[in-house]
């Protein structure tokens, strides 16, 4: 069936009671119509187009009829020509060929005496324009923004916008007759004028400047505006043109934009239309709210500022939502500019926290920390505190980074920051971030006064509540560190700290936690570490066995590192001339520099990371394992595991070790054997007791203050602590878990690293076979592979460095060498026998790897040294690996 009228049609597929009716129906309409359109039915064209855009509308394909809708367009008659330009925009689009066909039906229009044909030109003109239209129709949009008719210019001035966005640098042709628009008394002129003016300056820096000579007469628009009584034609709930009166508004502020002579010619006006807006209608709202945003770009008035926040402090009060969000949002923007005009909406600000909407939490949530300063800290941080006991969980980690930060800037004093900062921990501990976390417990250490204070309020804390992780956390190891005061008790008279705290009492609480439902491997190792510490802050033995006991019952744990720190806590108890200098007290821990969310924040350093060298002694280690793996040393990481070995020379201890692969094999210090280089530092030991909480000594305990054994074979004995001998050091346990080797035969305390014959696999030594690594200005170094007899997991590699005195030109001085392997595998590097060779003295250097597995080794070398002939030299390189079979 056929439908002749829209109606017909319209009707019929409102009456389909399915979409395959409806697609049935108006598949037979589009084909009737395409044969139509074949026929050239000129008294259908009309009725088939308007059938056609309601196919359209419904969503289904009508491009066939493009072509007919620009036949209408050229037809005489009015209604065809109407009928045409509106198919001609919903169909096509500035991209599509066919356009350029329409450009001559448009010029001419835009010539023709009607003014109704003229308006659908430009409306057409100005919605589908292409560049290539807007240059050939540019000078026709010209003379007509001149055009005595003012509903040609309201057009002209609107499809102007079209073309300065499509070819911008035609815009100097309408900038003298858009400035002709501004004397316009019409208000629908005026405002397109000011449209067109606007897109303009966005655009153009020059045209900016150049119509900032304009505003008086804006201003004095606007004046009138306000100032006129009412007007039927455009008030809108008793305002006058609002439309207009934004539109002024916005122009006014790019005009006045880092302009203080237009700022100051505006002042008056817009302090007239903030005080005489009625803001009980939404219209009267949005007027004052362009003024506002007006008022705070430009240079104005302190003055008027202030009348600017109030008027955004009033908007918060408001019933509607989104006028508190605008308010709230515009607020945050403007602190900047007058915080005390801020600071005395802060009460409704603070009731914005309460409210059921979570962007309005969200924005007043972050005005309040805005807001926070030295004389309102303590108000404010309670009143937010109280908003953390009940936020949403999104909010939490946020809010607690922001309240610690808060705390440590503004903190009137130590107490009340430890006092926050705990209170922070007990109602969001599963919320605060680990550099948070780091941060307190620096404020601990650095707070000797309060050491005692702190771990009573930490002890009390967990006495009621061991589930926030972050509490947990930072009370065990602050009972671990100054669980001796938590025992003597204080003279704190708050009725919440803890009174005539026994030993028995703080072990329990530890038992508990490490028990309990909450307890992870993280927290698992704190508490091992800090009932450890506690067996040199207590005094009763009966706990020292207890604690005993305790540690040793994880010694078949599942988790490796529990395992394992177990095994060594368990061995170092038979050890007690050493063990409380070792599990001495951390020093005063050293800010480091950290950026957060923004903020600048001061926090430990790592405590898995070796001590800092002094600034003197030019790049640390760090920076030269960091620069190995071709990541700088400003930042980054890297899955590889990074590992050197500084050679030693006579009476010097190493530049530096890896403390995570060897907890117990340092530089010895003053007090040690010089002749060990396996000895450790008690700081060596203290720095890895305490891992995951960013924390690490600021500097070493010197040795002295261990009591070495008195027998010749003390550094033995100390090695022997974890199990291990002269020929495998403790260290080549790297703490990832790797199997400690078997104890074998100790050697001389004064031996120097030689090839590892003792734990050979292969048989007598001349059956290993060497392999070239490095061969450059006449330093050679090779590779012999020995797989550990006790640990098939673990390789020797005894690297051999021989000095051609002919190529080099003398000694090699200053050897360095820096090793990476990949993230499968974990190295040690031992320190080489001298830092100079020469050509009868070669040195050599052992490498422990521990490849469990068994993928092939590859390393990456970083090799610096310095000879007569080539200077100094730094240089990378990678060994590809050993072949099957080699070690």
């Amino acid at each position: 069936m056929v439908f002749y009228r829209l109606k017909d049609l319209i009707k019929a597929i409102r009456a389909c009671k399915t979409h395959a009716d409806e697609r049935a129906v108006i598949q037979k309409e589009s084909a009737f119509i395409r044969t139509s359109f074949k026929e050239e039915n000129v008294e259908l064209r009309h009725a088939n187009i308007s059938k056609l855009l309601y196919i359209h509308m419904l969503g289904y394909p009508a491009h066939f009829g493009q072509i007919e809708c620009l036949k209408l367009a050229a037809s005489p008659m009015f209604t065809d020509k109407r009928l045409g330009y509106l198919g001609t925009m919903l169909l096509l689009d500035e991209n599509q060929e066919v356009l350029t066909l329409l450009t001559n039906s448009l010029k001419n229009d835009l010539n023709h005496a009607n003014m109704y044909i003229v308006g659908l030109a430009l409306c057409t003109l100005g919605n589908i324009a292409s560049a290539e239209m807007s240059r050939d129709l540019c000078s026709e949009v010209e003379k007509l923004l001149g055009s005595s008719n003012m509903y040609i210019r309201k057009k002209a001035a609107l499809c102007a916008i079209r073309i300065i966005h499509r070819v911008p640098e035609l815009q100097e042709n309408f900038v003298q007759k858009a400035k002709s628009l501004l004397n316009d008394r019409n208000h629908g002129v005026l405002l397109s004028g000011i449209t067109l003016i606007t897109e303009m300056c966005l655009a153009n820096p020059e045209t900016l400047v150049y119509f900032r000579k304009a505003v008086p007469i804006l201003v004095r628009h606007l004046s009138n505006l306000v100032s006129a009584g009412f007007s039927p034609e455009h008030d809108v709930t008793g305002v006058t043109d609002p439309f207009l009166q934004i539109k002024i508004l916005r122009l006014l502020r790019i005009l006045g934009k880092d302009d203080v002579e237009s700022a100051e010619a505006m002042n008056d006006i817009l302090a007239q239309v903030a005080t005489n807006t009625e803001s009980s209608k939404n219209v009267g709202n949005s007027i004052l709210y362009e003024t506002v945003l007006t008022i705070m770009e430009t240079p104005s008035d302190n003055a008027l500022r202030v009348l600017a926040i109030n008027i955004l402090g009033k908007f918060l009060s408001n019933r509607d939502n989104n006028i508190r969000y605008v308010a709230l949002t515009t607020l945050n923007k403007s602190i900047s500019l007058d915080v005390n005009a801020v600071q005395r909406h802060r009460n409704i600000i603070l009731d914005c926290l309460r409210d059921a909407d979570i962007s309005i939490r969200r924005r007043a949530l972050e005005l309040s920390f805005s807001l926070i300063n030295e004389s309102n800290v303590r108000v404010l941080t309670r009143e937010l505190l109280a908003f953390l006991e009940v936020a949403d969980n999104e909010f939490k980690q946020s809010m607690t980074t922001k309240i610690c930060l808060a705390a440590e800037r503004f903190a009137p004093n130590k107490r009340w920051h430890i006092d926050t900062v705990l209170r922070v921990l007990k109602l969001a501990g599963n919320y605060v971030r680990e550099e948070m976390l780091s941060a307190f417990i620096r404020l601990v250490t650095q707070t000797s006064e309060l050491q005692g204070y702190a771990v009573q309020k930490l002890y009390a804390s967990l006495k009621e509540d061991i589930s926030q992780e972050s509490l947990t956390l930072a009370g065990v190891w602050v009972i671990g560190e100054y669980g001796d005061i938590l025992v003597q008790g204080g003279s704190y008279e708050e009725e919440e700290l803890a009174k005539e705290v026994t030993e028995s009492d703080v072990i329990d609480l530890l038992e508990k936690v490490v028990q309990g439902p909450f307890a992870n491997q993280v927290l698992r190792e704190y508490v091992l570490t800090a009932l450890m510490k506690l067996t040199s802050r207590f005094q009763s033995a009966a706990s020292t066995q207890r604690v005993k006991t305790l540690i040793e019952s994880y010694s078949a744990s599942i988790e490796v590192e529990i395992q394992q720190r177990s095994i060594e806590y368990s061995n170092l108890f038979q050890y007690d001339s050493i063990r409380p200098a070792i599990l001495e007290r951390m020093p005063v821990i050293q800010i480091k520099e950290t950026v957060i969310a923004g903020e600048r924040l001061g926090s430990p350093s790592s405590s898995r990371q070796s001590a800092q060298t002094s600034a003197s002694a030019g790049p640390s280690d760090q920076d030269l394992l960091l620069d190995l793996m071709g990541i700088g040393t400003s930042g980054g990481s890297t899955n590889a595991q990074i590992s050197t070995g500084a050679p030693t020379s006579a009476g010097k201890a190493p530049a530096g070790m890896d403390l995570l692969a060897d907890l117990f094999s340092g530089p010895s210090g003053g007090g040690a054997p010089a002749a060990s280089n396996n000895t450790t530092s008690a700081a060596a030991a203290v720095t890895d007791l305490f891992s995951g909480l960013g924390v690490s000594a600021s500097s070493p305990t010197p040795t002295s203050n261990i009591s070495p054994p008195s027998s010749a074979s003390a550094g033995n004995n100390i090695l022997d602590l974890l199990g291990g001998g002269g020929g495998s050091a403790a260290g080549s346990v790297p703490s990832g878990g790797m199997a400690k080797p078997k104890p074998t035969s100790p050697v001389p305390a004064a031996a120097t690293p030689a090839r590892p014959t003792s734990t050979t696999s292969n048989g007598a030594a001349g059956n290993r076979k060497s392999f070239p690594v490095y061969s450059k200005n006449g330093l050679t170094i090779t590779f012999t592979p020995v797989r550990d007899g006790a640990n098939a997991a673990v390789v020797n590699i005894m690297t051999a460095f021989q000095n051609d005195e002919g190529m080099s030109g003398g000694p090699i001085q200053n050897l360095q060498f820096h090793a990476a392997v990949t993230k499968t595998q974990q190295l040690q590097i031992r320190p080489a026998s001298s830092t100079t060779v020469t050509g009868n003295e070669p040195a050599t250097q052992v490498i422990r790897i521990a490849n469990p597995q068994n993928t092939p080794v590859r390393l990456r070398l970083k090799i610096v040294y310095t000879t007569p002939n080539h200077g100094g030299v730094d240089e990378l390189c990678e060994f590809a690996g050993f072949p099957a079979g080699a070690y």
